[in-house]
């Protein structure tokens, strides 16, 4: 458990329910053992953002309701500018703009990427600003993907205030097409070379028939 991360989930109605569950040692153990806050990416972390494909966003209306979203876009597109802040072009979707209208009120997001295939799972916490395609179009160019054709009309840029990650239970194993596809064509191999060789053994036998038939015919006219 990262410190910094812990300092802001556990709340004290958090650390009134771990009393009450029995879990205060637990989750104290991780705060007294770290000297230092864990507010910073590693390589680690940023090598596992920078292969992910998409993540969940939480943001805070202005009534004080959380509104998730899921971001999706090439891999890599989320993007470690420093081991305190991330970035990523903001795409056009479908035009609703509640996550944008949340965060032009309230900063405060909460990130989840997941690794399925691993069962691995990476929180961050952090303060993000919106930085529009006008006001700083050399920013938003440096976050778009080459070759992918989503129009970006802002930058989302996020002060990382802390990050954890969390254990692998209860995560499912799923799977992408692009992560199966080195598994599918294998088979797909696999499938065509027994394909041709059914075809090879269909060719021989039929010459093999043809040989009897030919060989039964001479024998009868004698």
């Amino acid at each position: 458990m990262a410190r910094a991360f812990a300092e802001i989930a556990f709340t004290p109605a958090v650390r009134e329910e771990q009393d009450r569950h029995g879990a205060t040692k637990v989750h104290t153990r991780f705060l007294a053992e770290e000297t230092e806050p864990s507010d910073s990416l590693t390589e680690v972390e940023a090598a596992f953002v920078a292969a992910r494909d998409g993540f969940y966003q939480a943001t805070v209306s202005q009534t004080g309701w959380p509104y998730v979203q899921f971001r999706g876009g090439p891999p890599g597109f989320l993007k470690v500018l420093d081991p305190k802040t991330l970035a990523y072009a903001d795409f056009r979707g479908n035009r609703q703009y509640v996550s944008l209208g949340n965060l032009r009120g309230d900063g405060r997001v909460a990130m989840i990427l997941m690794d399925y295939p691993n069962r691995r799972r990476l929180k961050i916490l952090g303060r993000a600003r919106t930085v529009d395609a006008a006001d700083d179009p050399k920013l938003v160019a440096a976050l778009q993907v080459p070759g992918y054709r989503g129009h970006a009309e802002r930058a989302v840029v996020v002060s990382l205030v802390g990050f954890d990650w969390n254990c692998p239970a209860h995560i499912p194993e799923r799977f992408t097409l692009a992560e199966l596809e080195p598994a599918l064509a294998q088979m797909r191999a696999e499938l065509a070379a027994l394909a041709a060789e059914n075809r090879r053994m269909r060719h021989e036998l039929a010459r093999v028939r043809a040989r009897v038939a030919s060989a039964e015919t001479a024998s009868s006219e004698t």
